[in-house]
């Protein structure tokens, strides 16, 4: 027998080795994906129940405040892409270990951080973990299952992501009125130690074959540069210091740097991390619009409400996590509904109700006010954005897979994470002048903000209305 063929034996031997450990330990994997996927779910969660109390604590300004989301969502945003790549060249099970390690070592700086400043630094190296982590436990659940059982698997990880979601600003309400909200960074370990267990037990490492590509380490560099310019100059413009020249400064440098970031990956082609072919379907422009401002749209909801209802309207930390609750628990249980549907009649039209009902929710908190009832008030707009964001959930994810040509699904399903939580960040940017205000005058600026987001949530709709096609079936890439 020669070289080659022993070679081509020991690693046929070495690929039936590890599938047969993952179809024995297949609900192991399963879990530990599931653990470590929620500590992003969790901690995106409570943070934002936690900023009243930790501003009061370290003296934190409007701005300071915006920095406590953004500084995790920046990396998060930035690196989500690239944390995919590396878990491709260097392992998943390695690159969700190391990740789901970051993550756990940062929140215990979170929680030990004496200063504010430390607290933002540790916040930045959090994103980091989770940029690794995110990517790589989808990735190691579709190449644990196959056929009817990866769906049900996804199914799985994603209503449990949303369950999380869902409990998250409960529990952290809960810590932050009982015992204070550093103990809301804690939460993460026992998550941690469980996914990161699980995986060195039961899950293989991957065979490496074949030439490894190169990483897009140029691009990955010039996306957290022109998001970090962007970022820093919306949140100084919408702060107290107004727009002054350091701010537009700023945000010109962000913008001339992520035209640069669009040559490197022109030149680097189905290299690149974000690779331009993807912008050859009309479909996935549509989709990539409707994405940004959607999620930009719930995103500033997510930090202003809570903030509000706490400031503003008299709610316990407790109260006001356990408020949020109709949100996730609806999208949880409906979206598998309107997947069906999206799957019958198309994803145009879901897309485009979609958004349009979440702003028709957001409509209804400028009903909310000083002394407003729960019931009356706050629960039925939530209600009606979650029916929205239900209607658009599903049908988003299986029509960016379905816009472009089978080799980009990877990268289009990758890119469109990444636009969701750029929404976010983008929004939470802008919100200076409302976190800034007290009173009154919070509840008139928030009225003012959730008009903007319900204008945004309409252009989302919109776009899905002019560019996705109308065509009954999944969405076909033009």
């Amino acid at each position: 027998m020669t070289l080659g063929a022993d070679q081509a034996c020991d690693a046929a031997i070495a690929h039936g080795r590890e599938a047969a450990l993952t179809a024995k330990h297949s609900n192991f994997i399963l879990l530990a994906t599931i653990l470590a996927s929620s500590l992003a779910f969790i901690d995106g969660s409570v943070v934002n129940v936690g900023l009243p109390a930790i501003g009061k604590s370290l003296h934190g300004s409007a701005e300071d405040l915006q920095w406590l989301v953004n500084a995790y969502l920046l990396p998060l945003s930035a690196l989500l892409l690239m944390g995919g790549a590396l878990g491709d060249r260097f392992g998943r099970r390695r690159l969700l270990i190391v990740g789901t390690g970051v993550f756990a070592l940062t929140s215990v700086g979170c929680a030990l951080a004496p200063s504010l400043s430390w607290l933002l630094a540790v916040r930045g190296l959090q994103g980091v973990g989770a940029a690794m982590l995110m990517p790589n436990s989808l990735a190691i659940l579709g190449g644990a299952f196959s056929g009817s059982a990866r769906g049900k698997a996804i199914g799985t990880w994603a209503a449990t992501g949303a369950m999380t979601g869902a409990v998250g600003p409960v529990l952290g309400g809960w810590l932050i009125d009982s015992v204070g909200w550093r103990a809301i960074f804690l939460v993460n370990i026992p998550l941690a130690l469980g996914a990161i267990g699980l995986a060195l037990r039961y899950i293989a490492d991957e065979a490496q074959d074949g030439p490894r590509a190169s990483l897009d380490l140029a691009g990955g560099a010039l996306a957290t540069l022109a998001l970090g310019g962007l970022t820093w100059g919306l949140t100084v413009g919408s702060g107290a210091q107004g727009w002054t020249t350091p701010a537009w400064i700023a945000v010109l440098a962000g913008a001339g740097l992520a035209l640069a970031f669009i040559g490197v990956e022109r030149r680097r082609g189905d290299r690149a991390m974000m690779p331009l072919a993807l912008f050859g379907s009309r479909s996935f422009v549509g989709l990539t619009l409707l994405t940004l401002l959607l999620y930009g749209a719930l995103g500033g909801l997510l930090v202003l409400l809570p903030y509000m209802l706490i400031q503003a309207a008299g709610y316990s930390a407790t109260a006001a996590g356990a408020a949020l609750l109709p949100l996730p628990l609806v999208i949880a249980l409906t979206s598998p509904l309107m997947g069906g549907v999206s799957a019958r009649i198309g994803a145009r039209w879901p897309l485009t109700l979609g958004p349009l009902i979440v702003a028709g929710g957001l409509l209804l908190t400028l009903r909310i006010g000083q002394g407003s009832g729960y019931w009356t008030t706050v629960l039925p707009a939530l209600l009606v954005i979650s029916l929205g964001m239900a209607g658009a959930v599903a049908p988003l994810t299986t029509a960016v897979l379905t816009s472009v040509d089978p080799r980009h699904t990877g990268s289009a399903s990758g890119f469109n994470s990444a636009i969701a939580r750029s929404g976010g960040l983008m929004a939470t940017a802008l919100l200076g002048v409302v976190l800034a205000s007290r009173g009154a005058a919070l509840m008139d600026r928030f009225h003012w903000a959730a008009a903007v987001g319900a204008l945004a949530a309409a252009c989302s709709g919109l776009s899905a209305f002019a560019l996705i096609p109308g065509s009954k079936g999944p969405t076909a890439a033009r």
